[in-house]
């Protein structure tokens, strides 16, 4: 339906206790306080945020609590004053165009529905106040609340409803305008485990069946990476990294994406060394020289990477483990075996630093995986990624 544009947005939520107090009282510009950027402009909660979503992309604002995201999505909203940037919705400059003309929909994390209205006069509300036709929005509920199962429901009030049930309702309400974008802020958040999962598989479906372009926000990562087209990790009112689910997975641009995308998170090696012999590059962990692969080799040495410290990175699902010494792993002690079905998440010690491998339960001897036990576990060099200790970034 539409295109939209951020360009080098910024929010600013203005300092109005250090004007209270005087001018002498605000403070220094740049402070860090909670995560939050403090200005002489008041506190920065968003920053050089810029992004171009294509028409009918589902994008997904994906980053921890405070960092941004519900922020930007309300400023894309209309809810939120845009404090500098440009925000385009298809060839519109609509910094200052009221939210109700932005042509947006957005569905919020408590639904916000009316309790007193059923759920058809839930969703023909919105076209009722466009003085919409009744045979319209009759024919547009209706085809709405049959993509989103609910037809049985719609003569019932929301108090009558589960929480999945009452989500569709507020989906359904949204889509029957036909928005140009949708934009959703954590709408499953309220959701347990269970139902979550069932709806995010309804959500997959639905984009099949709507012609429109979605900006999800969401702290929890399994619902960006099953989602979107492409997301957007923040931190802090900055985008860390942009990227499709699989490219941000398998090549994080710095320690915290690492560390940020993926369950359980990356173990991280802080000890360890990156060293060049004979004009070969190669990494120092645990005792042990690792040498690195050909297109990693290529890389540092495009970079003229110096030798020093470095913080090495290896996926929980990348381990391999076994109970004997072959002479390549890395010993280490079980503390925690937690079994999960078809995997084992193993929580092991090796050299007082805690490591987590993600073990396929297929042929392997449980016995030997026992807390207490000794065990070795290892990687392939061409999985694992190196990061600058002082910057952070991926070198690799």
């Amino acid at each position: 339906m539409a295109k939209v544009v951020l360009k080098n947005i910024k929010k600013v939520y203005p300092n109005t206790e250090a004007k209270k107090r005087g001018k002498k009282a605000q403070p220094a510009s740049d402070e860090k306080k909670a995560n939050l950027q403090i200005t002489d402009e008041g506190v920065v909660a968003v920053q050089e945020f810029s992004l171009d979503i294509q028409d009918r992309e589902f994008i997904v604002l994906v980053g921890p609590s405070g960092c941004g995201k519900s922020t930007t999505l309300r400023m894309v909203a209309g809810l939120e004053e845009i404090s500098d940037g440009e925000l385009y919705i298809g060839d519109h400059l609509v910094n200052d165009v009221a939210p109700k003309d932005r042509d947006i929909a957005m569905v919020f994390q408590n639904y916000a529905l009316y309790p007193h209205m059923t759920v058809y006069e839930n969703m023909a509300f919105s076209l009722k106040l466009k003085k919409t036709g009744k045979e319209e929005i009759d024919q547009k509920v209706r085809e709405a609340a049959e993509i989103l199962g609910i037809t049985q429901y719609l003569d019932r009030k929301p108090k009558a409803l589960s929480g999945g049930q009452r989500q569709r309702v507020a989906i359904g309400r949204a889509i029957v305008r036909n928005p140009q974008v949708l934009l959703m802020d954590e709408p499953l958040s309220n959701l347990d485990a269970k139902l979550r999962n069932q709806m995010r598989a309804e959500l997959i479906k639905l984009l099949s069946r709507i012609d429109t372009t979605f900006i999800y926000v969401t702290h929890d990562q399994t619902e960006a990476m099953t989602l979107g087209d492409r997301i957007v990790i923040m931190r802090d009112g900055f985008i860390q990294q942009i990227g499709t689910p699989q490219a941000v997975f398998d090549h994080p641009t710095n320690l915290f994406v690492a560390g940020f995308i993926g369950t359980p998170q990356m173990n991280f090696f802080h000890n360890a060394r990156l060293v060049k012999t004979d004009g070969v590059y190669g990494v120092e962990l645990l005792g042990r020289t690792i040498p690195l692969t050909a297109s990693q080799q290529a890389v540092l040495t495009q970079k003229a990477q110096p030798e020093g410290s470095v913080i090495v990175g290896v996926r929980p699902v990348h381990l391999t483990i076994t109970g004997k010494d072959t002479g390549e792993g890395f010993p280490a002690s079980v503390d925690v075996s937690e079994m999960m079905g078809s995997e084992l998440h193993l929580h092991m010690n090796a050299n007082n630093q805690d490591i987590v491998g993600i073990i396929p339960t297929a042929g392997l001897n449980l016995n030997e995986v026992r807390s207490g036990n000794a065990v070795y576990f290892n990687f392939d060099a061409s999985l694992i990624h190196l990061f600058d200790p002082v910057t952070e970034q991926n070198l690799i």
